[in-house]
């Protein structure tokens, strides 16, 4: 399993043997990085490039035959790579575990080496602030026994572990956890529900009923003293039927008057759902750009006639992926996005991230809403720093700040009395009439 890593993840390679050379000078070799050669001689990114100016400029590639100059070690502990097989004697360190599959045969493999490496750019970071970590990876593919990987005696010696990706392995993974005392951080989407009887796991991703839930309380507030209109867009392959169904029985429940239309009825009784005087707000049973664009056509030809008519949309999630293009759109009528996250295009700090990202491995992060290194990286930095303040006393509570995030910030709250914690971080993106953007936190 570590050798398959090894062939795969070859920008995380290193030996420790080379851990006590004294060159002050590495001429590059084919396929090597800024990041790997930091790490193979126990120095950082930033040490490296400040030795050799210009190196860590945007877009600098090296070169085979270059000469490098190598700073002395700062003294912090090596991070161990995941490939290597090594052991750390250092007090007080984190012992982190990631199982997930880590290769390059399709998009979940590549998708979790790029989370994987936003970890391992957060263990980086922590390490300059004298954090000691040791951090090994399983290959945890689709097909996979992961009872294989617990073999191995380094798995129980973790405090902590990310995954895994897949609902099948999770139960066995959980179980391990819980028999060892380690925590589980279970990142992405799954249907298993251990949160609910696992005190050890930590849940980050909330399923469509939780995530409802927090929009129709979102929603409910925003739109005081606002009309509503519920929009029928006849996409049969529409999925918030969720949202709507919940949003309907809680305007009832709470004798809040609202009105139903469709994008195909008249002109005359499109009309009639939206009230003068007042702000409209409006939703779409659809998360697609294709009726956002049909919507705004109708409306438009509406305000054409009654232009004092106000119109603010409550979106999804999803609509994040067409705030570029759908910019102008989305200001002029004053969306609101329910997210649990947010990628910042404006954030220096998480632009340079980005950067620096490019620079440790030759290219840059997979296009994808969250970014999943960034995701990686603001994980590592939550979880890492909570261990670090609080040790097993870490719960990720509101309470327990410790990390303010780039792209995915969280916050846990106990599933149930017996269970363990599930993260609820959610918020409001908000496209103001005014060409501003703001997160509002709930």
């Amino acid at each position: 399993m570590i050798a398959r890593i090894l062939v795969v993840l070859l920008c995380f390679t290193l030996s420790t043997s080379m851990f006590g050379q004294q060159d002050n000078t590495y001429v590059v070799k084919k396929k090597d990085t800024v990041y790997g050669i930091a790490k193979k001689y126990g120095v950082t990114i930033d040490q490296l490039t400040d030795a050799n100016p210009g190196l860590d400029a945007a877009g600098t590639q090296l070169k085979k035959g270059m000469t490098i100059v190598i700073p002395p070690s700062d003294g912090y502990t090596i991070i161990p790579d995941a490939t290597a097989n090594t052991s750390t004697t250092t007090p007080n360190v984190i012992k982190v575990g990631v199982m997930l599959p880590l290769h390059d045969n399709d998009g979940d493999g590549r998708r979790m080496t790029e989370y994987y490496r936003g970890i391992l750019m957060a263990c980086e970071s922590l390490k300059r602030e004298g954090v000691s970590i040791d951090i090994r990876a399983w290959n945890v593919d689709i097909n996979a026994d992961v009872r294989v990987s617990l073999l191995d005696d380094e798995a129980k010696r973790r405090d902590l572990i990310f995954g895994p990706l897949y609902t099948k392995q999770v139960r066995t993974l959980a179980d391990f956890c819980r028999s060892n005392g380690i925590k589980l951080v279970i990142p992405f989407s799954i249907n298993a529900n251990d949160v609910e009887t696992n005190p050890n796991v930590f849940q980050v991703y909330q399923s469509p009923t939780l995530v409802s839930e927090q929009s129709v309380r979102a929603f409910l507030e925003r739109s005081k003293g606002c009309h509503v209109v519920i929009v029928d867009c006849n996409d049969s392959t529409s999925k918030k039927g969720v949202f709507t169904k919940e949003l309907r029985a809680q305007l009832d429940k709470n004798s809040i008057t609202y009105n139903l239309t469709n994008l195909t009825s008249t002109d005359e009784q499109f009309a009639k759902a939206f009230v003068l005087g007042v702000d409209n707000m409006v939703v779409l049973n659809s998360p697609k750009s294709l009726y956002i664009n049909k919507f705004v056509e109708r409306i438009e030809v509406l305000r054409s006639v009654n232009p004092t008519l106000s119109v603010s949309l409550f979106g999804y999630t999803e609509w994040l992926m067409f705030a570029k293009s759908l910019k102008n759109i989305f200001h002029r009528y004053n969306v609101y996005v329910p997210t649990s996250f947010y990628y910042n295009d404006a954030s220096e700090p998480t632009l340079q991230l980005g950067r620096k990202y490019k620079l440790s491995f030759g290219s840059d992060m997979i296009y994808a809403l969250p970014y999943f290194a960034l995701t990686g990286y603001d994980h590592a930095q939550y979880f890492l720093r909570g261990m670090k303040k609080y040790g097993n006393e870490f719960v990720g509570s509101s309470e327990q700040k410790v990390y303010d995030a780039l792209q995915t910030p969280l916050v846990f709250k106990r599933a149930s009395e017996a269970g363990g914690m599930q993260n609820t971080e959610f918020m409001l993106i908000h496209y103001t009439k005014e060409g501003g953007i703001e997160s509002m936190k709930y």
